[in-house]
C-alpha cells in the first residue's frame, strides 16, 4: 500500500471506517458507566492492510458518545484493562478537583487491573470530551478518548443534534497506526498525522431545509483545524461548550486541540467539512436526500450557563511561553518551559483564594502555536482594547502572540494549565494553580 499523505486522506472512506469501528452510541443519564481501557484490534484504513493496536474504552474507536442533562449526575468507574497506567479527564467539565483525572496533582495513576470511581454532576449544558491524561499524547493518539455531550434542559429547536468529531492519524505503509513520533515533533508543531477524518455520531443524510446541530471537537493530538462548512447557512452559537450572547456568521473557524464549536443552521445542500488551514482537505459531510419547509424564524442564542462574572482582579500573573526548535535559551530541563520551569513542578504558578478574579498574560515567545488549556473552570479572552470577549477553557496563541485572559475562580483545587499540543505538555509545557 502507497504511504498516505494529506491527499490521499479520502483513501480512508466514512464507509470504510464505520465497518471497521463499532457504531458509536449515546450512553444514558443517571446510570453507572463502565470505561474498560483496553487495546483493542482496529482496522483504521478498511483496505488490505492488518488491523492496528490501538487503545479505547469498551471496544470503540472513538469512544461511545455520552449525553447527559445540565444538572444530571455522572457515575463512571474506569477498569484498567491496559498494560500501563491511566486516567480520565473530563475536559471543560467544572468537576470537584478530585475527580479531574491529573496524575501527580489529583490523583494517583490508575495502575493495571486497578478501577477508580469517577461521580460528579455536571453544572454546563454544552459540548465537552473525555479523554486519557497520563501519557495523554500516546494514549490519546492511540484512541483513548470520546465525546461529552451535556444537552440544555430546554434545547434548541433542531431537526438533528451530531457530533463532529475531528480526527487526525498517523498511518504506516501498510495501513496500520503508526506509534512512532519525531523526536523532533516534540520541540515543533508535534505529532502530525497524515489522514484527517470527521468522525459522525450520525452521519444519515439530511434534507435541504432541515436546521441542523453540528458539534465540532478537535480531539488531535497536535493538529490545529481550520474549519470550513459548506451547504449550511450556520450560525456559530458556542465555544468549548459556552453559548455566545449573540450568534455569529462565520467562515473559518480555527480549532486548537481540545477546543470545541458547536454551529446551527439550515441544510442548503450537501454538507461539507473542510480543513483549510493548509492545503484544503475534505474531512467528511452529509448527504442531501429531499426537502423540508424551512424555518421562517432565524438561529436564537443559547440559554447560558451559570457563569460568575469577572470582578475586579485581585492578582495579575504572566505565563511566557519558551523554548522549542529554533527557540531561546531557558532554564528548564526540557524542550519547553513555562517562566524558565519544565515539567509539573512542586509549586503552583499562583495561589489564589477562591471566588478570587485574576488575569493572565500569555505570552507566545516561541517560533510555534500554543492551545493553552485550564482545568476546572473557564476564562474570558481579553481583546487588544481591554474588552471581554468570549468565555473558553482553551485559548490558541500563535507564535509571538499575546494574550490576557481573566478568569474568577470558583472551584477549589489544584488545577492544571498546559499547553494541549499534547506533545508539547509531554515535554515541558505545564503548570498548575492552586485556588484555596
Amino acid at each position: 500500500m502507497q504511504k498516505m499523505n494529506r491527499r490521499h486522506m479520502l483513501s480512508v472512506s466514512a464507509a470504510a471506517l464505520a465497518a471497521a469501528v463499532p457504531a458509536t452510541r449515546a450512553l444514558a443519564a443517571n446510570r453507572s458507566l463502565i470505561f474498560r481501557a483496553e487495546p483493542s484490534d482496529v482496522r483504521l484504513s478498511g483496505v488490505d492492510g492488518p488491523a492496528s493496536q490501538m487503545m479505547t474504552y469498551n471496544g470503540t474507536f472513538p469512544g461511545a458518545e455520552i449525553r447527559l442533562q445540565q444538572g444530571d449526575r455522572l457515575d463512571a468507574r474506569l477498569d484498567n484493562a491496559l498494560e500501563e497506567g491511566t486516567l480520565i479527564h473530563w475536559h471543560g467539565i467544572r468537576v470537584p478537583n478530585a475527580m479531574d483525572g491529573v496524575s501527580m496533582l489529583t490523583q494517583e495513576v490508575l495502575s493495571p487491573r486497578q478501577s477508580f470511581e469517577y461521580r460528579f454532576s455536571v453544572p454546563d449544558a454544552g459540548t465537552y470530551w473525555y479523554h486519557a491524561h497520563y501519557l495523554s499524547y500516546d494514549q490519546v493518539a492511540r484512541g483513548l478518548f470520546g465525546p461529552l455531550i451535556i444537552t440544555e434542559t430546554h434545547p434548541p429547536d433542531v431537526d438533528r443534534d451530531i457530533t463532529v468529531q475531528l480526527l487526525d492519524l498517523k498511518i504506516d505503509a501498510s495501513g496500520r497506526f503508526d506509534p512512532d513520533t519525531d523526536t523532533l515533533a516534540f520541540t515543533t508543531l508535534g505529532r502530525i498525522g497524515n489522514v484527517q477524518k470527521a468522525h459522525l455520531s450520525d452521519p444519515q443524510p439530511v434534507r435541504i431545509g432541515d436546521r441542523i446541530r453540528l458539534r465540532l471537537i478537535n480531539t488531535a493530538t497536535d493538529r490545529i483545524v481550520a474549519v470550513q462548512i459548506t451547504g449550511m447557512n450556520g450560525r456559530l452559537v458556542a465555544l468549548d461548550g459556552m453559548p455566545l450572547a449573540d450568534p455569529r456568521v462565520f467562515g473559518v473557524l480555527t480549532l486548537g486541540p481540545g477546543q470545541r464549536a458547536d454551529v446551527i443552521g439550515d441544510v442548503t445542500g450537501e454538507i461539507i467539512v473542510n480543513d483549510v488551514r493548509e492545503d484544503a482537505v475534505i474531512l467528511g459531510g452529509l448527504s442531501a436526500s429531499g426537502e423540508r419547509t424551512r424555518r421562517k424564524v432565524g438561529v436564537s442564542a443559547l440559554p447560558s450557563n451559570p457563569a460568575a462574572p469577572f470582578g475586579r482582579a485581585a492578582q495579575d500573573v504572566e505565563l511566557v511561553m519558551q523554548g522549542g526548535a529554533g527557540g531561546g535559551a531557558h532554564r528548564g530541563f526540557a524542550g519547553w518551559a513555562f517562566n524558565d520551569q519544565s515539567g509539573l513542578s512542586g509549586q503552583p504558578l499562583v495561589r489564589i483564594e477562591r471566588d478570587t478574579a485574576m488575569t493572565i498574560r500569555l505570552v507566545n515567545a516561541t517560533g510555534w502555536p500554543h492551545a493553552i488549556h485550564l482545568h476546572g473552570q473557564h476564562f474570558y479572552e481579553i481583546g487588544t482594547d481591554g474588552s471581554i470577549g468570549d468565555y473558553r477553557d482553551t485559548t490558541l496563541l500563535e507564535p509571538g502572540q499575546t494574550r490576557i485572559i481573566a478568569c474568577q475562580f470558583t472551584n477549589r483545587g489544584r488545577w492544571l494549565l498546559h499547553c494541549h499540543m499534547l506533545s508539547h505538555q509531554a515535554d515541558g509545557m505545564v503548570t498548575w494553580i492552586d485556588v484555596t
